[in-house]
């Protein structure tokens, strides 16, 4: 549950810490005084957007922070931890901050973390409930989704079940669709490949053929000029026509000095250096010969080589740079002409898949249906009870779970209706049901859909109901509830503080409320206060002792905090709030 709230610069709201226990914990004060900062706050903890308007005058910054005692959440505390962040003595500081330019950021556990993710950490620990969700309780989403909550994990199951069926028939669909509708262009890029295949399947081109190929093409083209470099290369290293040549000279040179050898190690050493060259010489020429007497003109060979390259280059013109890249090209390309080629067996498969589907989704949405029913009666009856706590004894909450068939109004248009039970029923991420909240509030009144049934007050008292019947099947540690009690009064209030009273006992209950009925209930009673130096307002939190709470009330009852008549009813509304406590 939460232990901490601080707030600073935001709103009018200059710093302020709220420490908070179990129980029921009410927020008080007059208007403008600054009491939706706190829920304000509470959202932007729960990664609401950021409203850089709500930044104090004057600051650079508004920050809201708030300790949570983690040591029954081992979910949590695990999440917290995967995010880099950690607890300490078993809490988790979670903080949000808001700058005057519109820059926000978010911290868990001393780590700084995305703002989506700050919202999925604390999404399961608070459940703030304002006016905002009593219109949200009219759309058929909003009751659909309470009546899912209330089925618990069964109902979960059902429907997690569901949607992995519904995403896979939609891929299935999609792709099916898909290929039908490009079977000719399918058709074309299938001969455009095989055309290719062919062309290079007739040349079969090797691996680096090219390079060896333009190698030997361009020998064969220089034949006589590479023979003729050669015999006169070979004749000026070893003249076979007795002519002065590089052997010839380097022997001379080298009987010289072995002439002198004796006479000088150094001289010696010059011999034996001209010994080796007269042998590498004499080597390179007989290489040389044989080199000038292995090229042959070949116009044959000459022309085969050519004719070969031609084929390669129209290859490489079309299919890559080089025979290397066609090779690679062939390869991908007779992988996909595969695929291209099994078009029809792929339609066919998919064909079947989507009909074993469509068979599985049916009996899946029968079920989730039925699941749907059977809790609809029960919350129903739960609800309904709930309502006589709260004033409104003769009140009866029905819950119609329906489907729609396929030749109703409204029908979605192009997609096939689902097969269930026999019927074809239009279908959607979340099944065939459609679920609508009905409300007869007194005796003899027809059910009606709470938008056309309900007065804003008895809204109220549906929602808190209902909240009141789901907490025991989705539970969260911290309930807030925002002014949910405006339009309310009279004896429907004291049992509205009664009820939110009762919830308190399992769980931690926060209440922003102007009525004082309300209020009385309160484990703890906050007030915020509002003071002005003349030119700024500021709002400070104070929790009331119970002489203070007597005012409280009484400004809350008659506008006069120091009313005689006025705390009179106060400790009269605290008196029966304090007994009916003391009966949990």
């Amino acid at each position: 549950m939460l232990e901490e709230l601080r707030i600073s610069s935001l709103g009018v709201i200059d710093s302020s810490t709220l420490e908070l226990g179990p129980g029921l914990t009410v927020i008080t004060g007059e208007t403008g005084a600054g009491k939706t900062m706190i829920v304000t706050a509470l959202g932007l903890l729960l990664g609401g957007r950021a409203d850089a308007g709500a930044v104090r005058r004057g600051a650079k910054t508004a920050r809201v922070e708030g300790v949570v005692d983690a040591r029954s959440l081992p979910d949590f505390v695990t999440a917290t931890d995967e995010a880099g962040g950690e607890a300490e003595d078993g809490r988790v500081l979670l903080a949000r901050t808001v700058a005057a330019e519109g820059r926000s950021r978010a911290f868990a556990g001393g780590a700084s973390v995305p703002i989506s993710t700050l919202g999925d950490l604390a999404a399961p620990l608070v459940a703030v409930h304002g006016q905002s969700d009593q219109h949200r309780l009219l759309q058929p989403r909003a009751q659909r989704e309470a009546l899912d909550r209330f089925g618990g994990a069964e109902v979960e199951a059902l429907l997690s079940a569901y949607r992995d069926t519904y995403r896979r028939l939609n891929d299935v669909e999609s792709e099916l669709d898909e290929v039908r509708s490009n079977a000719r262009e399918r058709a074309r890029e299938a001969d455009l490949l095989r055309f290719g295949l062919d062309e290079i399947e007739k040349v079969s081109p090797v691996a680096g053929e090219d390079a060896s190929l333009a190698t030997e093409e361009t020998r064969l083209g220089f034949a006589d000029t590479l023979r003729t470099a050669a015999e006169q290369a070979r004749e000026a290293l070893s003249s076979e026509e007795g002519g002065p040549d590089a052997l010839g000279a380097t022997s001379a040179a080298r009987r010289l000095l072995d002439g002198v050898r004796d006479h000088d190690t150094e001289a010696a050493a010059l011999a034996d250096r001209l010994a080796e060259i007269t042998y590498l010489l004499s080597d390179l020429a007989a290489d040389v010969a044989s080199y000038a007497s292995a090229i042959d003109t070949d116009p044959a060979r000459l022309a085969t080589v050519s004719e070969r390259r031609a084929a390669l280059t129209a290859l490489t013109r079309k299919y890559g740079d080089t025979i290397d890249e066609v090779l690679a090209w062939s390869e991908t390309s007779a992988q996909r002409l595969l695929a291209l080629d099994g078009t029809d067996e792929r339609i066919e498969a998919l064909a079947a898949e989507r009909a074993e589907l469509r068979v599985a989704l049916g009996e899946q949405a029968a079920a989730l249906s039925a699941a749907r029913t059977a809790c609809a009666s029960r919350l129903a009856a739960e609800v309904t009870a709930e309502l006589a706590l709260l004033s409104m004894p003769h009140a009866r909450l029905a819950i119609d779970v329906r489907q729609h068939d396929a030749g109703e109004a409204g029908a979605a248009g192009g997609r096939e209706p689902l097969e269930v039970a026999g019927r074809r029923l239009r279908f959607g991420s979340s099944g065939v049901d459609e679920v609508e909240l009905l409300l007869a509030a007194n005796t003899g009144s027809e059910l009606r859909p709470l938008g056309k049934g309900a007065s804003g007050g008895e809204l109220s008292r549906v929602m808190l109901a209902l909240e009141v019947a789901l907490a025991g099947t989705s539970p969260v540690p911290t309930f807030v509830f925002d002014e949910v009690d405006a339009g309310v009064g009279g004896a429907a209030a004291v049992e509205i503080g009664r009820r939110l009273a009762r919830l308190a006992r399992s769980s931690q209950v926060l209440v922003v409320t102007h009525l004082p009925q309300v209020a009385a209930y309160a484990d703890t009673h906050v007030a915020v206060e509002k003071a002005s130096d003349g030119s700024v307002t500021t709002s400070g939190l104070t929790v009331l002792d119970d002489a203070a709470r007597e005012r409280e009330l009484s400004r809350m009852l008659a506008g006069m905090a120091e009313s005689d008549t006025a705390l009179a009813h106060a400790r009269e509304l605290l008196e029966v709030a304090r007994t009916a406590r003391s009966e949990r």
